[in-house]
């Protein structure tokens, strides 16, 4: 059964007009692991949990996060579907290619690539000043950090992606098992972590803060909302940047593709079910949050570090709070581990095509460890240089969330034009019928909302960027790219390529 998947996901891949050089390592659980250990509700769920609360208080981050889930969710339903038809490496690339044409894919790859660096960036930084420094020497430890510079996070996040690039390049198989289990302590930390507060909460349960809406915008809300709003609705659209950071990422199901066995399957499967757990999880752990705290007010005023002062409150014994704190850091660890994976397979993909400088030597798949070596050693140094640009998490991660959102919506946005024409007549075994449409519009109106979720102050030089990129683009694709750009096979140039597939697959003995 195995070899006639292996046979049909090769088939698959050639029709496309690319040879299989990564291994297909990945199980239907793999694929899903991944997207989930990026998403990792422990990593942004926590960091970015101010977002939503310092916003529109207890009752605002609790709808933030039901109503963003949902969000969220369709263009998961959407990418995948697409995903099932076009189970590519770079996935949203070849998608917006294939289905828009050779500048709007092209144009897809950069927003994405530059999200996918922002995310391994990002979330190293926040390893570092949230949950190795923060919560695990000075909450826990009762360590004096206050010497510590940036210098400090430098090189931290410099040896971090060191060791993560050489897990990516030599030990592949490492880093899916590390990506494995990642799955599996994400959820069992989370159920920990909520069993705990609730039993060691130093105050009563009052659920009506679940519904229970306050204005922290402004200097009464430590600043997190650097203005003061009366606008509830503006306040809600502020705080779905939260949602935003922390449920992204999940196309790496999409870039691992050619790594998934049955990948017209498991792909699709794997985002969907990768966010639509994270958020189910993810809801309960934000009640968890709100409800402990002794005072809603004092937590509003602790501005970014209301989580901390939540968790500071709770009665949990000190071994259980070392416990869950080293279990953070190691879960936030595999979280930019697998946004590496994801990152350069992206590279890999866009690179194969001519996409980029260099574009010979990041699309070289080395015939030992079947891994992309160049890109994946590239993908680190960028996402170290964007820390020297960007020392501060919360630009990297705001970057991130808009650029991904943007890239994602734009393959779904040329799927609805595209379906049912010439360019998308066959679609895969998973298919939304009669509601793929529909969803086509939600999903690209709900990542459009969840995109300029980021562009607001404190976040203004993410909408700076976006619109300089906005800017930019056409200028260099008529200027440049548009004539020596190939972009992905189509037509006769998929026939042209089946002649070398099988002089490619014999080196890495397909064949």
């Amino acid at each position: 059964m195995a070899e006639k998947s292996q046979a049909h996901d090769k088939q698959v891949l050639h029709k496309l007009g690319y040879a299989q050089e990564l291994s297909r390592r990945m199980s239907g659980f793999s694929n899903f692991a991944i997207s989930f250990s990026i998403i990792c509700i422990l990593a942004g769920g926590i960091s970015a949990f101010p977002a939503a609360f310092n916003a529109l208080g207890s009752g605002g981050a609790f709808l933030i996060w039901l109503v963003g889930g949902v969000l969220a969710l369709s263009v998961a339903f959407g990418m995948g579907q697409i995903a099932s038809s076009f189970p590519t490496a770079g996935g949203l690339y070849h998608w917006s290619s294939h289905l828009g044409g050779k500048a709007w894919g092209w144009a897809t790859a950069w927003f994405n690539l530059i999200g996918l660096i922002c995310v391994v960036s990002s979330v190293d930084v926040l390893l570092y000043t949230v949950f190795f420094k923060d919560l695990l020497l000075a909450t826990v430890l009762g360590v004096d950090v206050s010497s510590f510079g940036y210098w400090h996070q430098f090189i931290f996040v410099a040896v971090v992606l060191v060791s993560q690039a050489t897990l990516n390049h030599y030990y592949i198989d490492i880093t899916t098992k590390l990506t494995d289990w990642s799955g599996y302590v994400i959820l069992g930390l989370t159920v920990i972590l909520i069993v705990t507060l609730f039993a060691f909460s130093s105050v009563p349960l009052d659920f009506t803060r679940l519904w229970t809406f306050q204005n922290f915008t402004g200097d009464v809300g430590g600043a997190v909302v650097p203005f003061r709003t009366e606008n509830v609705a503006f306040a809600f659209l502020l705080g779905l940047s939260y949602v935003c950071y922390t449920i992204t990422g999940f196309d790496a199901s999409a870039h691992t593709s050619e790594e998934t066995q049955d990948a017209q399957v498991n792909v699709p499967k794997g985002m969907w079910t990768a966010v639509f757990w994270s958020w189910v999880f993810g809801l309960v752990a934000v009640a968890a949050y709100v409800l402990t705290m002794p005072s809603i007010e004092e937590a509003g005023a602790a501005g970014w570090g209301s989580f901390f002062y939540m968790w500071s409150a709770s009665r949990m014994p000190y071994g259980l709070s070392l416990f869950l704190a080293v279990g953070m850091v190691l879960v936030n660890y595999v979280c930019a581990l697998a946004g590496l994976t994801s990152t350069s397979r992206m590279m890999y993909a866009f690179a194969r095509d001519g996409g980029l400088p260099g574009s010979a030597a990041l699309s070289t798949v080395s015939t030992v460890y079947r891994t992309p070596g160049t890109a994946v050693w590239v993908s680190a140094i960028l996402a170290l240089l964007s820390t020297v640009y960007a020392p501060y998490y919360l630009v990297l991660a705001v970057a991130c969330a808009v650029f991904l959102y943007i890239s994602m919506v734009m393959p779904i946005a040329a799927g609805l034009l595209a379906e049912g024409g010439p360019k998308w007549k066959e679609k895969g075994p998973f298919n939304l019928g009669g509601l793929s449409k529909p969803n086509a519009v939600l999903a690209v109106i709900f990542g459009v909302v969840l995109a300029i979720s980021g562009f607001f102050p404190p976040n203004e030089k993410v909408f700076y960027f976006t619109v300089g990129m906005v800017v930019v683009m056409p200028i260099v694709w008529y200027g440049f790219e548009r004539n020596r750009f190939e972009g992905v096979p189509e037509g006769d140039k998929i026939k042209e390529r089946q002649k070398l597939i099988a002089d490619i697959e014999r080196k890495f003995g397909e064949q």
